[in-house]
């Protein structure tokens, strides 16, 4: 601890290339989950899909086990925001399901969402994920450009806040965070503009952006289970993740097979392999 602040773990090179390992494979597991995501499939069904991939692989998962949660993926379906535990719920025609998961090679972690919309989907639902994963985008090209972690979530509401249409909230209790050793680390990467500037971005910094967008209130409440987390009013959610790299180059998102090159070409943000 410095000045009352957790420290903050940067990593060399060879760390973070063992953590490129770690996103290749949770990117491969996530793929394989999003294309289970059809209607009549259950949440289950998808948690197996992804738990084979990283047991083919040889990686092993950070959510399972973790403070007891009893699953390899968080699977968040309409009204659900994170932590949603997979079971026995049958996907619907037109549910929007947020895809939560991780890995970890040789002791470094990685940790991505994405958000999929089952069978037919509903317009509104169709822009809150898109939004929402523009948003994110926006969010890590502002690591590769800024200089305090800060400008991260400055650059996710403002982009948000723009946005023509129906106006959609960014959810304030939920905030991204470092990753490394361990999946959950400081700093805490808030998705919306505040005076805080927090740490400097400097090389060996490792963070997962992950705003996570509502339709409706901000306001949530947490199940009887102690992990999902819902929108009090009902209205649907949204969730996108990516776990990205500062290095002396430049940036790099670990859990992209192209480290973010084909989102961020038109955000002018050119990625640059971990050296």
């Amino acid at each position: 601890m410095a000045f009352g602040q957790p420290r903050i773990e940067y990593k060399s090179n060879s760390q973070m290339r063992t953590m490129v390992q770690a996103g290749l494979v949770l990117s491969r597991a996530l793929d394989a989950a999003v294309a289970a995501a059809v209607p009549g499939k259950t949440t289950r069904d998808l948690d197996g899909v992804f738990a084979a991939v990283l047991k083919e692989a040889g990686a092993t998962s950070n959510f399972l086990g973790y403070h007891g949660f009893p699953a390899t993926i968080c699977t968040s379906v309409n009204e659900e925001v994170v932590h949603g535990i997979p079971g026995d719920r049958v996907l619907q025609d037109g549910d929007i399901l947020s895809i939560d998961g991780g890995a970890i090679v040789d002791g470094w972690h990685s940790d991505s969402a994405r958000t999929v919309i089952v069978g037919t989907a509903d317009p509104e639902d169709q822009r809150l994920s898109d939004v929402t994963e523009a948003a994110m985008w926006r969010g890590i090209a502002a690591l590769a450009t800024g200089k305090f972690v800060g400008d991260i979530g400055n650059a996710i509401d403002d982009y948000v806040s723009a946005v023509p249409g129906k106006p959609l909230g960014i959810l304030e209790d939920y905030v991204g965070h470092g990753i490394g050793s361990e999946m959950h680390m400081a700093p805490d990467v808030l998705n919306f503009r505040t005076t805080h500037r927090g740490p400097k971005i400097r090389p060996g910094l490792c963070l997962a952006i992950e705003p996570m967008l509502v339709r409706g209130s901000i306001d949530t409440a947490v199940f009887a289970d102690d992990w999902t987390v819902v929108t009090t009013d009902g209205k649907r959610s949204c969730q996108w993740e990516h776990s990205v790299a500062v290095h002396e180059k430049g940036i790099w998102v670990l859990s992209a097979p192209d480290g973010g090159a084909s989102k961020l070409a038109p955000l002018g943000v050119v990625p640059v392999p971990v050296p």
